[in-house]
């Protein structure tokens, strides 16, 4: 860490003026947003409308082309920033669940554990099996990937996530490969994560879950934030002409 330190006041993610551009495509066009701490803010949109990117530069796996980005009050565009250990506050869940193959439920979890967290064997196990008990798996700690349904290989990655003790979780659209008979016990896990107070923030095309777990709702489109409110607000009574097109056809 830099001279800068975390500040308790701050919100969990605070981004200014961000743009990120891929050669001469502009996906985000100066964006301004934030997460409070405790907040669930759920983003929608098209596809291509730069949420997923816009989720991505919030942990610097995508470099932003220019403006702010504000971790618990650090500024992550900061080259002297320590990034990794930034990222040990972050949980970060994807639309693929990235888990090893060579490895078993138990060795999924206590890896990075271990590497970055540097935890002895028995306190990574510990936390592993109270993470997966969480997630409703702790029968399967000593199953492979392949052995699993997907859905069950996306709590697994949830709780992996969990496991480094994380200040807020990123989802990315984290529903979004599974089959839909196995979407409801994710979302049971995230509705859960939520009730237990967990900041977070979640790109989502699950309309329900934005309207029952979201504090916010963040429409975005063509790379900028187009409505944002209380998902009663956006979702049942949307202002802008954008925002009515697109949930016309998803709701």
């Amino acid at each position: 860490m830099t001279e800068q330190s975390l500040r308790q006041d701050a919100p969990a993610i605070e981004v200014k003026d961000l743009r990120k551009n891929f050669g001469s495509n502009e996906v985000l066009k100066g964006i301004d947003f934030h997460v409070n701490r405790g907040e669930v803010v759920c983003v929608i949109g098209p596809s291509g409308s730069g949420k997923s990117t816009l989720l991505r530069c919030v942990n610097r796996l995508e470099e932003p082309t220019s403006g702010t980005i504000l971790v618990e009050g650090v500024d992550i565009t900061d080259p002297e920033t320590d990034l990794d250990k930034i990222r040990t506050r972050i949980g970060m869940v994807f639309q693929q669940f990235n888990l090893f193959p060579h490895l078993n439920v138990l060795g999924n979890l206590t890896l990075a554990q271990r590497r970055a967290k540097r935890r002895g064997k028995a306190e990574a196990l510990d936390v592993a099996r109270k993470n997966l008990e969480k997630v409703g798996l702790g029968n399967r700690e000593n199953a492979y990937p392949a052995q699993l349904s997907g859905g069950q290989q996306q709590r697994v990655a949830i709780a992996r996530a969990l496991s480094m003790n994380p200040d807020m979780m990123l989802f990315d659209e984290p529903t979004s490969a599974l089959d839909p008979e196995l979407v409801g016990d994710v979302l049971a896990v995230m509705r859960q994560l939520a009730d237990e107070g967990m900041t977070m923030m979640v790109v989502t095309h699950e309309m329900g879950f934005a309207r029952e777990v979201g504090d916010r709702v963040v429409f975005m489109d063509g790379g900028v934030v187009v409505e944002q409110g209380k998902p009663e607000d956006v979702l049942g009574n949307p202002q802008h002409e954008r925002t009515k097109a697109f949930l016309s056809k998803v709701l």
